[in-house]
């Protein structure tokens, strides 16, 4: 009896795995736009994008909302959210036209981008999702991102297991997709240097080589904060601007990455001692330290200037340079540091602030 049992057990298995091998290739064969989308972004654990000039980078999912770039840095939530938010909306606009089939076909051959996407899938996947046994990590799809559309209004898309390309567009959406598969690193990479309420700030440090005399550190206290200028402890300071400086750092973030700096300005700008130094020490013991150096409107309009011109004519009076913990050339706002990158009398309410 209990061999007999077993048999029946295997035989109702076997049969319900062909039938899911059945069901799954009809559906892969399929190419409507119900399914060339992906439908469950949530399960998405990991995309991989590579183009023909050797630019490359990997997403891999840490949490629900957590994303890191090649298993270093961590992701744009708003980068990764809109590339998310891609590949659950894309559609199929239409199919290529047959007369220009071979020539899409070759052009996407030549220039793509190739988008491997993975989830944790079901091996069997019964009564519409109740039944879910022996989840995997697979490769659910490979798509083969080509050019634009006369029209700018789509993209020519060739998924893998297809018979042919599509015009792949987001329904409602001005514009077409290449720009959302760029596999540049830096532009996955979140541009946050720290998001840090004040309960969990440690201590704040700003250096002005130039000026000693203006560096200045907060130290946490309790619930309070000292305030140390040059090894000494100050009775009073402005609790009113050093309120704004502490609340300067939620969500802190720098503009950009830098990309190729000039080399005029490396032998210039970063010849020189920095502006200043901000280091940033929570409560954990965790550290980000930002060294910030001017930046030039026309880095090579310096090399034909004449003598009589003021040097303030070229600097850039929205953006400087910044070197995130000692790694990475970035450009930050002076607007955003404005409460940040002040010397410690402007603290101490005698409104004196030095050039940065």
């Amino acid at each position: 009896m209990k061999k007999r049992n077993t048999i029946i057990i295997v035989v109702v298995l076997l049969l319900g795995i062909c039938a899911f091998f059945i069901v799954r290739h009809g559906a892969r064969k399929s190419t409507s736009d119900e399914i060339f989308h992906i439908e469950d972004v949530s399960a998405i654990t990991k995309i991989y994008m590579a183009d023909k000039l050797d630019n490359k980078v990997l997403l891999e999912r840490t949490s629900d909302s957590t994303w890191t770039v090649d298993g270093k840095y961590p992701a744009s939530e708003g980068m990764m959210d809109m590339l998310l938010e891609t590949l659950n909306q894309m559609r199929i606009r239409q199919r290529v036209n047959r007369a220009a089939k071979k020539n899409i076909v070759d052009n996407i051959a030549v220039s793509n981008t190739k988008v491997e996407v993975y989830q944790i899938v079901p091996f069997i996947n019964w009564f519409g999702g109740k039944l879910q046994l022996f989840k995997s990590e697979k490769l659910v799809a490979t798509y083969y991102v080509g050019h634009e559309t006369q029209d700018n209004m789509g993209s020519y898309v060739f998924r893998e297991g297809d018979d042919e390309p599509y015009i792949v567009h987001i329904p409602g959406f001005r514009g077409y997709l290449g720009p959302r598969f760029e596999p540049v690193p830096e532009l996955w990479r979140s541009h946050r240097i720290v998001n840090l309420p004040v309960t969990e700030i440690q201590s704040v440090k700003v250096d002005i080589p130039n000026q000693p005399q203006e560096s200045f550190e907060l130290v946490r206290s309790g619930e309070a904060f000292d305030f140390f200028c040059q090894g000494q402890k100050m009775p009073a300071f402005d609790t009113m601007r050093v309120g704004q400086l502490l609340s300067s750092f939620v969500n802190l973030n720098f503009d950009q990455f830098a990309g190729v700096v000039p080399k005029v300005e490396l032998d210039t700008t970063f010849a020189r001692q920095p502006g200043f130094i901000l280091t940033i020490t929570d409560i954990k013991g965790n550290v980000r330290s930002l060294s910030t150096y001017i930046k030039f409107t026309d880095p090579d309009a310096l090399i034909s200037a004449h003598g009589d011109q003021n040097m303030a004519d070229f600097f850039d009076v929205n953006r400087q340079y910044a070197i995130l913990d000692t790694k990475d050339t970035v450009l930050i706002q002076y607007f955003v540091f404005d409460n940040i990158l002040q010397p410690a009398s402007f603290f101490l309410g005698k409104d004196k602030i030095v050039s940065k």
